[in-house]
């Protein structure tokens, strides 16, 4: 008989409980980047999401003796389901203590409220959209890791190459791609310069106004993400309200040097065709940021790393090209406008997003420069 048991969430404090596990399980890890309590709470929250337009959800937690010793969500993105025609109910917000036992209980827990709700699969790890952390980490765990992605410990893996019927769904790789110490890329550079000349494609630097103003630029630069990743795994479209979510949660705070958009001066209204969203990497910064809370000093560690750029790391958030441009060389633009803002602030190195392992295409656009493939993670299924 099992000594897991298994509560859902119901309330506050519940939810509190649900979040501050991860803070406890990694306080003192070099390489997590806890998120900021108040941004989980916003994510998980039915009424301040609005993935929950189309998603639902469920949060469990298990106890060993009174004590929590693990955590999951159990997620059903009905906009996916109906567009890729996969009934599947996704994990999520997955960790826990090294115990076969304990991970048994809470993909149960999952597995259980899927069938209830007619699904016929299980895959994860997955957040409620491609614009949540996903992919369990398999290999690189002394490597730094992103707000952008998870981290776990190597435990994780090993523990779910022992659970039933649990296989390989989708990999992802991650680079850590080295940033000039002077100069362009010569290869690069060409490109980049024959992409202009030939092609009338130009890179264009926003503004506050760009963006939030009549233009509504930060708009345009989605619906470009929407079109890129469109037909990647586990995406699903983002609604205009969404769109209205990100432009706040991303452009507010981002330095707009950092960010490029390339437009097509072949078209009436230059079409925005591809954007490259970056920023200084906010991993220390988070780290010294107590169970995720800005206050009492934690603001400062983000500023200085927002605004002083104290890190050698720059995070490459979101990179899109419209797919009838890549061909044309528009992936070399935007780093062509970045590079020398990069070595302007010292950063030594870029950390890409997960990129799908067979997603050529993507990884191509690395060979300009100095690159290593030091991650790697994985999307589990089971069939229900």
């Amino acid at each position: 008989m099992s000594s897991i048991e298994i509560k859902r969430v119901t309330d506050k404090r519940g939810l509190d409980t649900f979040i501050q596990l991860h803070y406890d399980l990694y306080r003192g890890n070099q390489f997590d980047a806890p998120n900021l309590y108040r941004d989980e709470v916003n994510t998980l929250s039915r009424d301040k999401n609005s993935a929950f337009d189309f998603c639902e959800a469920e949060y469990f937690l298990a106890y060993r003796d009174g004590k929590v010793v693990g955590r999951v969500a159990a997620i059903i993105n009905h906009r996916y389901n109906e567009q890729w025609q996969r009934p599947c109910v996704r994990f999520g917000w997955l960790d826990l203590i090294d115990d076969a036992e304990v991970m048994r209980a809470l993909l149960n827990a999952v597995e259980e409220y899927g069938k209830q709700k007619g699904m016929k699969e299980i895959i994860g790890p997955l957040g409620f959209t491609d614009m949540d952390p996903e992919g369990m980490l398999t290999y690189g765990f002394d490597q730094l890791g992103t707000m952008a992605t998870l981290y776990n410990y190597e435990y994780y893996p090993r523990l779910m190459e022992q659970m039933e019927g649990y296989e390989k769904d989708n990999d992802y790789v991650e680079y850590k791609v080295f940033v000039p110490e002077s100069g362009m890329p010569e290869k690069m550079k060409r490109v980049a310069e024959l992409t202009m000349e030939r092609y009338n494609l130009h890179v264009r630097k926003l503004t506050k106004q760009d963006i939030f103003g009549p233009e509504k630029y930060g708009h345009r630069v989605f619906e470009v993400i929407n079109k890129t990743f469109g037909h990647l795994y586990g995406y699903s479209q983002m609604s205009e309200k969404q769109i209205d979510e990100y432009v706040d949660m991303y452009f507010k705070f981002i330095e707009l040097d950092l960010i490029c958009v390339i437009e097509d001066w072949n078209t009436p209204n230059h079409d925005c065709i591809g954007v490259g969203i970056t920023i200084p990497s906010l991993t220390k910064a988070l780290q010294k940021c107590r169970n995720g809370r800005l206050w009492p000093f934690g603001w400062w560690h983000i500023i200085r790393a927002l605004k002083f750029k104290k890190t050698d790391v720059v995070d490459c958030l979101l990179i899109g090209v419209l797919p009838e441009y890549r061909a044309k060389g528009a992936n070399a633009l935007l780093f062509y406008d970045l590079i020398p803002i990069y070595q302007k602030y010292g950063f030594k190195w870029g950390e890409t997003h997960v990129e799908m392992e067979t997603n050529g295409k993507v990884q191509s656009q690395w060979m300009y420069f100095d690159h290593e493939q030091h991650k790697r993670r994985r999307c589990y299924k089971k069939q229900l």
